[in-house]
């Protein structure tokens, strides 16, 4: 009887951010989680215990035998754990998560290796729904990259296959959307409440402006001040920031930036 791709055994080395909300999404789509790997034992143990697993904290003690190997690890972490984490099980496929990471970091250690990378940002506290998160898989040969779409489809309907270089890049305006932004709204925060003013008053404000680009070019979308050309204003945000040198020279780069960039 032909397997269905559900049926596919998974390790997941690592327990953090990425690697709950990964494993937890299997585990819901029917997928079997074999075994947890995490360095400390908490997080190990809280992982399997919600994915109906076994657990681990010693890299040379991986279940054998599972088809799919997930290192959902940092990216300084990984490249030293390879060589302890991969033997004994050089024939199965090993992939990473990391969109700033070479598919090639597992080239010499295992025959068959690929990226399983979900471009998103992940907190254990708040679960994702994949059904529309974009994953981009990468595969060393035709049969794993294929393996890894039809699971990554399981999980998402906006499944991609891209190169190392393309992910790089992928990568890298992820960061300016998403953590770049963050911080933005942590600066904001902190603005606001030095005056006595509740961040949440940021928040209609805020989704709007996520909304807008489902619809429109992000260049079409832009508001404010700088795209209006109105120095008087953005002389006396230059003023209000007086205090903070580090806000107001990025105020003065970004303001300049959209007026460069605006018709």
């Amino acid at each position: 009887m032909r397997r269905s791709i559900e049926d596919t055994s998974i390790v997941m080395v690592g327990a953090g951010n990425l690697a709950t909300n990964l494993a937890k999404a299997f585990y819901r789509k029917g997928f079997r989680i074999m075994q947890v790997y995490s360095r400390t034992e908490a997080s190990a143990r809280a992982l399997a215990q919600e994915v109906e697993a076994d657990f681990t904290t010693d890299p040379a003690a991986l279940a054998p035998h599972a088809r799919l190997y997930i290192a959902a690890l940092t990216d300084q972490a990984l490249p030293s754990l390879i060589p302890l984490l991969t033997a004994g099980h050089e024939d199965a496929l090993w992939v990473h998560t990391a969109g700033s990471l070479p598919m090639d970091l597992w080239q010499g250690h295992v025959r068959h290796y690929g990226v399983f990378y979900p471009m998103q940002t992940f907190s254990k506290q708040r679960e994702v729904d994949f059904a529309h998160l974009p994953i981009f898989v990468e595969g060393n040969d035709p049969a794993c990259t294929g393996l890894l779409h039809a699971v990554a489809s399981v999980l998402s309907d906006c499944v991609y296959e891209a190169t190392s270089g393309q992910r790089r890049y992928l990568h890298l305006a992820a960061v300016l959307a998403c953590n770049f932004a963050n911080h933005l709204y942590d600066r904001a925060a902190r603005l606001l409440a030095r005056h006595g003013l509740p961040f949440s008053a940021l928040l209609p404000l805020i989704d709007e402006t996520a909304r807008k680009v489902h619809t429109l070019d992000p260049h079409d979308a832009q508001t404010g001040p700088a795209v209006r050309g109105d120095r008087a204003v953005m002389d006396e945000h230059l003023r209000l920031l007086a205090d903070d040198p580090w806000l107001q020279e990025l105020y003065r780069q970004m303001s300049a930036d959209i007026m460069a960039n605006t018709p």
